[in-house]
């Protein structure tokens, strides 16, 4: 079994956006990354700009919706290195969808990205980290998902809250075996998710959305991302079972 002195963090998502933000946040913090997403260039992309700058970074395909291929990437990992220290299960997705085209099939497809992929890595990773009596499991949930509702995307909304259940029921089930779980709950973040004009603000809603945060500002995917080292360190070592919201005070300005 091929080892090193470092931690390991695996990221769901990790190409674009949050994902490779909280890639880099964590090489930066002393860990060896391993950058899954469907967006193959762009992981590649991200594990190879972590190795340049004199990390360990490497990517695997991980699509969170295949439960063989989940499995079989967290087996591979924990051949080489032992028991993975950190899971951050950012990957997901959120298209516009009118309740009137709301089918079956649109509502799993978010869910099966949003929630069930979260339940499947941390599945995976839970039999490990239970043997070793240690790990880190951070879950991305949303504003959306803890406190507002979001019109034409319904089936995004109930997917993050049900995030926050995940967390909550997992943090418990396995705090005495040294495993914390947490969630983040990010607000309006300049990604590309959130610059779509087909699927959520667009530049100049985004920029609106400035004008209503007690900051002044809209985040960026780093303050998102060392939330996450933070919630993994030794700092955090006596929370489990919370969803942190990062949102510039959106929800406590907004009246």
């Amino acid at each position: 079994m091929e080892r090193s002195e470092k931690p390991t963090t695996l990221i769901t998502g990790a190409g674009i956006g949050i994902g490779a933000a909280t890639a880099r946040a964590f090489a930066r913090a002393g860990y060896r990354v391993v950058v899954t997403d469907v967006l193959e260039e762009e992981g590649r992309s991200v594990a190879d700009e972590i190795e340049s700058a004199g990390g360990e970074g490497e990517y695997y395909h991980l699509d969170v919706m295949d439960t063989g291929e989940t499995d079989s990437v967290v087996s591979a990992i924990q051949d080489r290195y032992g028991p993975i220290d950190t899971v951050v299960a950012n990957a997901g997705i959120a298209h516009r969808v009118p309740l009137a085209e709301l089918t079956d099939e649109k509502w799993d497809h978010t869910h099966e990205i949003d929630l069930k992929g979260v339940m499947r890595v941390c599945r995976a990773v839970a039999p490990a980290m239970r043997e070793a009596g240690r790990g880190n499991i951070v879950a991305l949930s949303s504003i959306m998902g803890v406190a507002y509702g979001w019109d034409e995307h319904v089936q995004y909304s109930a997917a993050k809250a049900g995030v926050v259940g995940l967390v909550r029921g997992l943090a418990v089930e396995l705090a005495r075996d040294g495993i914390r779980v947490n969630g983040i709950a990010p607000g309006y973040i300049r990604t590309a998710q959130a610059l779509s004009e087909e699927h959520s603000l667009g530049p100049e809603g985004l920029e609106e959305a400035a004008e209503f945060i007690p900051m002044g500002r809209v985040g960026e995917p780093e303050d998102i991302a060392d939330v996450s080292v933070f919630l993994a360190s030794e700092g955090a070592r006596y929370i489990t079972g919370q969803v942190l919201v990062v949102d510039g005070g959106l929800l406590v300005g907004r009246y």
